[in-house]
């Protein structure tokens, strides 16, 4: 597989950034100019119900904490969410 669909691959689970102990679940994943691959963790809610914040780390700072995604990863290489139909806050596509 391609090393860049292998970092895609990595949405969903849940990782552990090896050097601060920050935890979250992957939800985003960033390929810049410079060469740098970083990965998105959202840490989910705090004790009051409130979103935490994410934060961006290098891919090879995170060790991955699951066998299995908590969520389904969308088809980025063909179809409706590939062809950049499907924004966030769009409907999916029901005839799919």
């Amino acid at each position: 597989m391609d090393t860049y669909k292998r970092h895609i691959e990595l949405l969903g689970y849940k990782a552990k950034d090896k050097i601060t102990g920050f935890k979250g679940v992957i939800d985003s994943v960033c390929f810049d100019l410079y060469g740098c691959v970083q990965l998105s963790l959202k840490p989910g809610i705090d004790k009051d119900g409130k979103m935490r914040t994410s934060f961006w780390f290098d891919v090879t700072r995170l060790k991955i904490n699951t066998d299995k995604r908590i969520v389904d990863l969308p088809d980025f290489y063909e179809g409706y969410v590939a062809e950049g139909k499907k924004g966030a806050a769009d409907k999916p596509d029901m005839k799919a």
